[in-house]
């Protein structure tokens, strides 16, 4: 009976149970309804190519109303949002590069990256969910007074980039993009915190201005320097693999001595760091040519 329990067992988790000849290969079952895997679609992304896996937080509007987040920038989310992008080139070490600014991160796999057969299915969700359940897992990290009403989402994109060029032109794009909204919100929100506008009317006064015209309206009305205003904000979080030096404390039992002793040990580890810095110029790739090197 118990061997008829284990041979069916073996079977309904995919494998036959052994022959009674001994060998050892395990051969997959079959079975008649084996034919439904011909619907999964093959999803393989091109080889050679940039993957870029975006990140976006769904209904972040509301969900930074509810939960009181700081206007126009929420140090604590910023950071959260970077404390979770860490713990995913952690896990996923064949991530090169990240950038992200409010509630998006942008994710580049190596353009020679194995990773997960290179299935665009795989590398979206391990990042969304990897990223997902960091954010809840750290939220009292940051937001110590602030209790999480509820599960926030996140969705994801890929896209694919053949040349360092595209690559280097897709986070151009992004920083440039940071830079847009946060002048906006930054004039936006003072003229409803500091000149009691609401925010139809501030809406309604920004309509139609320029760069140059919100930069006069910060300087003249609140004695604002945009270009004082802090680099996480303007620039926002890039994301690389560096090498530093860690010194931690040892205990070691040296010669001719009885008791061990605590010394001072430094060792080199690669880690991810974050970065506040323009990469829309050539300064910083050569700075750092490892990241768009081949291997």
């Amino acid at each position: 009976m118990r061997r008829c329990c284990r041979a069916a067992a073996a079977i309904a988790g995919g494998f036959a149970p052994s022959s009674p000849r001994g060998h050892r290969g395990l051969a997959m079952a079959k079975s008649k309804f084996e034919y439904v895997r011909d619907f999964e679609a093959d999803d393989t992304v091109l080889p050679n190519c940039w993957i870029v896996v975006r990140l976006d937080g769904r209904n972040f509007h509301r969900f930074s109303e509810q939960h009181e987040f700081k206007k126009p920038n929420d140090d604590r989310a910023l950071q959260l949002m970077t404390k979770c992008a860490q713990t995913v080139m952690q896990e996923l070490e064949d991530i090169a590069i990240a950038y992200g600014q409010s509630d998006e991160y942008s994710f580049v796999f190596k353009k020679k990256s194995r990773w997960f057969k290179r299935r665009a299915s795989k590398f979206m969700t391990h990042v969304v969910s990897q990223f997902s359940s960091s954010y809840v897992f750290y939220w009292k990290d940051y937001f110590k007074d602030q209790q999480l009403l509820y599960p926030p989402g996140f969705d994801g994109r890929i896209v694919l980039y053949p040349s360092n060029q595209n690559l280097k032109d897709y986070l151009s794009w992004r920083q440039a993009d940071c830079h847009i909204n946060n002048l906006y919100n930054t004039v936006f929100w003072m003229l409803v915190q500091r000149s009691g506008l609401t925010p139809v009317q501030a809406q309604e006064r920004l309509q139609g201005t320029l760069a140059g015209d919100k930069n006069e309206i910060l300087f003249s009305e609140f004695n604002i320097n945009y270009n004082n205003e802090p680099l996480m904000y303007r620039k926002g979080t890039v994301l690389i693999w560096q090498k530093v030096n860690e010194v931690i404390t040892k205990k070691i039992k040296l010669p001719k001595e009885e008791e061990e002793k605590e010394v001072e040990v430094t060792r080199t580890k690669t880690k991810v760091v974050p970065l506040h810095c323009d990469i829309i110029g050539d300064q910083f790739w050569e700075e750092y040519p490892e990241i768009l090197a081949e291997d």
